[in-house]
């Protein structure tokens, strides 16, 4: 038991190095394989599928980056009355559908923001780069609220940019791309953007998922009496209880998307069905027959089942013959499922993303601009090569200095795998957490290495060059002095590397999570198991020379 107590540093050590083997080589021994992480449709990421369950980022694994801002224009000090969290008054609304009207833009583009506390202003968004900050002002202005233009600035709010972010990150889920990530960052000039990335995709798959908003409108059209052709609106996706997957039509031309209403929803459905006529058919078949001129809408004729995506026209089609019977007699509602018909598969995918995404994006991003970043897997497996032989100099390195220093293989072989083991724990932990590694983290890591083994030489050159160690009261104290040192000059770098976690700084933000946490890892774990050996070696030295 006495061995037990005195040695438990090292038995932790062995039993985290042997966890973290298990975690990196072991499939499906990571805490992050969900569908994201196993899944691997043709051309994903299929790292995960390898000798370990190490994820590596677009730098080692090839793929694409998009580094865009968020269009908006955003007021400021707006004297909006306070409301509950998450509440919506009627203010917010008036101001809303004034705005759609004094600036002619949509109304998913608006969005007004009453404050949750006493004492506080409320905030005027609109996503349009049609609004310039002077047209917003003196549009509020209009409205009675005192706002200059220096209350306006180009932009969006902190809550619509992390809407942003889950709202794209849903889409990279259901799109099903392995490894694929998005988060906010800002610039060192204040700049807010989104940062996208996909490895194993190319540029354009990237942007066909992320670029498209995902506004799906359903109407109903008709031609009017007076020469115009109606759409009425009579799906939205509050209303929509289920989406089937894009799939060819059967023996003709064109994808479809399934649709299912929810039952709640099916008789509103059914009356905007009536009030635009498409349960009355037009045709002796018994059918609906629809020419849609998109060029010019009123040049149509006939009834069309429409579909839109971001405010396009991506089918307009007549109503089947068993359809038409179904709306006519009201048993729509026993199985209420309708299909939208799309020229291209890019189009049913895109609708069915943007159904399946639970939300639209709240505002477009901003790719004129934008920054994209791809890289071809040949090359990108060149890098994983390079790095891991960078990694094995550094071992190599490091291993003939430490020899070299001391000249005793039981003092350098311990300090040379209480490192390496050092490097397995942290291996261990981005496995565990499938953190994507690129070149960043790679120096991250060998930074781990230097730090690491500067530290144990440290511990070392404390207990060893100085007079002999008698007793383990004097090792202790030896060995505390050293670790006092280590602890400082780790806190030090903790602090240093902290800003960079939080500041978006790309690459850099990969490089400081790394060092932290192989720092962490250092000391709560390997410089306390090192000097636990160093102990051993030293004390049974002493005792075989009395």
């Amino acid at each position: 038991m006495s061995g037990l107590r005195d040695n438990w540093r090292i038995i932790l050590l062995v039993v985290l190095a042997l966890g973290s083997t298990v975690t990196l080589l072991v499939p499906g021994a990571t805490v992050a394989t969900g569908d994201n992480a196993t899944a691997q449709p043709d051309g994903a990421n299929a790292s995960a599928a390898g000798i370990t369950n190490l994820q590596y980022g677009i730098q080692l694994d090839g793929g694409s980056r998009i580094r865009a801002p968020i269009v908006g224009t955003t007021a400021e000090n707006v004297g909006i009355q306070p409301v509950g969290a998450g509440d919506e008054t009627n203010e917010t609304i008036a101001i809303e559908d004034e705005l759609v009207s004094q600036l002619g833009v949509d109304p998913v583009d608006v969005n007004a923001r009453a404050p949750n506390e006493p004492n506080a202003d409320g905030t005027v968004e609109v996503y349009s780069e049609n609004v310039t900050q002077a047209e917003l002002a003196a549009a509020l202005q209009e409205q009675g609220y005192d706002v200059s233009e220096s209350d306006v600035r180009d932009g969006v709010t902190r809550a619509t940019r992390d809407e942003m972010v889950e709202v794209i990150d849903e889409k990279l889920s259901q799109s099903a791309l392995s490894g694929g990530s998005v988060q906010s960052a800002q610039s060192a000039t204040g700049q807010n953007f989104v940062v996208i990335e996909a490895p194993g995709r190319d540029i354009n798959e990237l942007r066909s998922i992320v670029a498209s908003r995902g506004i799906v409108r359903v109407y109903g059209g008709y031609a009017a009496d007076n020469g115009t052709f109606v759409r009425q609106q009579i799906v939205s996706r509050e209303d929509i209880d289920g989406i089937g997957n894009a799939r060819k039509v059967d023996g003709r031309q064109g994808y479809q998307v399934s649709v299912t209403i929810r039952d709640d929803a099916v008789d509103q459905f059914l009356e905007g069905v009536r009030a635009t006529g498409l349960d009355e058919p037009n045709t002796a078949r018994g059918a609906i027959s629809c020419e849609y001129n998109a060029e010019n809408p009123n040049q149509s004729s006939g009834k069309c089942l429409i579909a839109s995506l971001n405010n396009e026209v991506v089918t307009a089609k007549g109503v089947s013959q068993g359809l038409v019977g179904l709306f006519a007699d009201g048993s729509f509602a026993n199985d209420p499922t309708f299909v939208i018909e799309t020229n291209t598969r890019e189009e049913a995918r895109n609708i069915e993303l943007s159904l399946k995404a639970g939300q639209p994006l709240p505002a477009p991003l901003d790719f004129q601009n934008a920054q994209t970043t791809s890289l071809e897997p040949a090359l990108a497996d060149q890098f994983k090569t390079n790095s891991l032989i960078t990694g094995i100099i550094a071992v190599l390195a490091v291993s003939i200095a430490v020899y070299l220093r001391y000249g005793d293989p039981r003092v350098a072989v311990p300090m040379i795998v209480t490192a390496l083991s050092e490097v397995l724990l942290l291996l261990g932990f981005v496995s565990a957490i499938q953190f994507p590694l690129d070149l960043s983290h790679i120096a991250g890591f060998i930074a781990v290495i230097g730090t690491g083994v500067d530290d144990l030489i440290i511990i070392a050159d404390e207990i060893l060059q100085r007079e002999g160690v008698a007793t383990g009261r004097v090792f202790q104290n030896r060995f505390r002095k050293a670790f006092w040192v280590i602890g400082a000059a780790a806190a030090t770098t903790i602090i240093a590397m902290s800003p960079l976690t939080v500041l978006g700084l790309g690459d850099l933000t990969g490089f400081a999570i790394i060092t932290i946490v192989g720092v962490l890892i250092g000391v709560l774990i390997t410089r306390p198991a090192y000097g636990d050996i160093l102990r051993r070696l030293v004390l049974d030295e002493e005792e075989r020379s009395e």
